[in-house]
Order: C-alpha cells, then sequence, then structure tokens
C-alpha cells in the first residue's frame, strides 16, 4: 500500500499517462471513475501522445525517418514502443495505422523470410508485438510470424544475438517477455509458455539479475543499473522486474534479490530517481527529470504492489 503522499506526488503529474496509471493499476479505479476518466481524455489532447501523433503521416509512418527503424529514437518504430508505454488508446484509428504499417513493412516487405532467418532481433520481435497487441491485432494472422520468431529464438536459438557477438542476450529476452506478457489467453500456447520459461531461466536462474553476469563482450552497461524512463530495446533490472510482475512470475526465487534492490533504491521521501538516457534523442515532449522520476516511482511502486 503507497501512502498519500506518494500518490499525491504522482496525481500533480503533468503527463496525463502517468495520472491515469496511477488510478487504474495503483488505486484500482474503474473506467467509469471520474477521475480515471479525466486523465483519459487527457491524454489524447495534452502532450505527449497527441503532439507525437501530429507527426504522423497518412501511411501510417512517421515524417522525417530515414526506415522505420532510424533515426533512433523518433522514427515509427520506437514511436509506436513509446505510445504502448504510454497506453495510448488502443483503439486509436492513427495507432491502428501505424501498426498495422509496421506489420506490412516487415511480415509483408522489408526482412527476411522467416524460414531464412535462424535466431536473433528478439528486441524487436518482443516491442513489435508489445505493440501490434496493444493496439488490437491480435487476430492478425500476421501476429503468427512474430510468435514464431520469438519462439525460435527462444529454443534453437537460444537468446543468441548477432549484435551480442552470437552469444544470449538478456535485453532480448527481456523484450520478447515483454511482448509475450501482453498476449490474450487464446494465444498462450505450450510453446508461448516453453519461450516463457526458457527467457525466465536465462534471466533468473542461469544468471542472476542484480550481478548482471550475463554474457557480453566487455563490461555490464551502466544502465543496467539505473531505473530508465524511457528505454526502448534496452533493459534494465526495474524493467525486467515490471515484466515478471506482468507474467505472474514475480514471485520466482531468482527475483528476489532484485525486488530487495529495488526496495533499497527508494529515497527517504518514498519516491525513486529515474534515468532518462535517449532524452536528447527522442520526443522531448516526454516531459522534465522530475515527469522521469515519477515515470520510474511509478513502475516501482506497481511491481512491489504485486507483492505487497
Amino acid at each position: 500500500m503507497q501512502n498519500q503522499e506518494f500518490i499525491n506526488w504522482l496525481l500533480e503529474a503533468s503527463t496525463p499517462s502517468i495520472r491515469y496509471l496511477t488510478l487504474r493499476r495503483l488505486l484500482r479505479r474503474p473506467m467509469t471513475d471520474d477521475d480515471v476518466l479525466e486523465a483519459w481524455d487527457a491524454m489524447k489532447i495534452h502532450a505527449p501522445i497527441p503532439v507525437i501523433l501530429e507527426q504522423q503521416t497518412d501511411s501510417g509512418s512517421w515524417a522525417g525517418e530515414h526506415s522505420y527503424y532510424t533515426p533512433k529514437y523518433t522514427s515509427t518504430h520506437w514511436s509506436m514502443v513509446l505510445m504502448a508505454e504510454l497506453s495510448a488508446d488502443g483503439s486509436d484509428s492513427h495507432l491502428k495505422r501505424g501498426a498495422d504499417s509496421m506489420l506490412s513493412r516487415t511480415i509483408n516487405g522489408s526482412v527476411k523470410s522467416i524460414d531464412e532467418v535462424d535466431h536473433g532481433l528478439s528486441c524487436f520481435w518482443g516491442n513489435m508485438l508489445r505493440y501490434v497487441l496493444h493496439f488490437g491485432f491480435e487476430d492478425d494472422s500476421r501476429v503468427d510470424s512474430i510468435l514464431e520468431m520469438i519462439i525460435r529464438d527462444a529454443g534453437k536459438g537460444g537468446w543468441r544475438c548477432p549484435y551480442n557477438y552470437e552469444m544470449p542476450c538478456a535485453w532480448g529476452a527481456g523484450r520478447a517477455l515483454w511482448g509475450l506478457a501482453a498476449l490474450p489467453v487464446q494465444l498462450k500456447t505450450a510453446e508461448v509458455e516453453m519461450a516463457v520459461q526458457s527467457g525466465a531461466a536465462l534471466l533468473l536462474e542461469e544468471y542472476s539479475l542484480v550481478d548482471a553476469n550475463y554474457p557480453n563482450p566487455g563490461k555490464i552497461h551502466p544502465l543496467w543499473f539505473r531505473m530508465n524512463f524511457p528505454l526502448f530495446y534496452q533493459t534494465d533490472i526495474l524493467f525486467v522486474l515490471r515484466v515478471l510482475a506482468e507474467l505472474g512470475m514475480i514471485d520466482h526465487p531468482g527475483a528476489q534479490p532484485a525486488v530487495d534492490w529495488l526496495r533499497s533504491r527508494r529515497m527517504s521521501n518514498g519516491h525513486w530517481r529515474g534515468a532518462s538516457p535517449f532524452r536528447g534523442r527522442t520526443w522531448k515532449v516526454l516531459g522534465s527529470r522530475e515527469e522521469t522520476n515519477r515515470w520510474v516511482s511509478l513502475h516501482a511502486a506497481m511491481v512491489l504492489d504485486h507483492i505487497e
């Protein structure tokens, strides 16, 4: 249970999505609640969601991009990741067009055939799965191809990634699980469960969240031990805990040292301090440093709420 000062601080956010998620996730208010409706309506007319959407073209892509992946982090793929993180309206026709555009440009277009791709890029497919599900494409046959990619990576691919020197990638597994966590019940097959268990084993059993001793060619990335928002293809301890909470796996013994770490990071005022490592490369309307602190504090509180 969060104290009232902490809740009030979150509800003072200038970002409507923070207010909305606080009301819905922490206070468990129904969608019919007046405060929830006010925050929901505000998300559609106040920054950041509508400001980012202003740059979307009629095709569903974002203006000024070199490809759906570049520049980082304002082109179509990254903007859609952000929209899912901001809990944008899943029925929004503009964002449905963005999701459809990405499915067409990848599954139907510019990537290699499923049969030609052996492993890797789980961060991309996990992110994409998350937002196409958020925007209502769970019954689209193209989603099956994304699932096949992730399942293959979890199985014979062993979470290996060419961008991690063909070693298992914790970032890729974390992002893949984020996508799988959003699957509706009818898509949670035995193969999906295998992929979830494989990712959890990599993150929590074969290696350690708090030691970050995952295979890598050099030093541990400094992002891992910060509490960041937003992240894009990266993960950190907080992000993995968020995913585990969504999957109902936050009580896994391997997660407990990380939960203790999360509690220890809480400051004397009851808040958590956040970082925004890509502030200069993504949409400027995401808010001030205080809003970053609110985002990571909200996410930390939601993780602990699953336990307490």
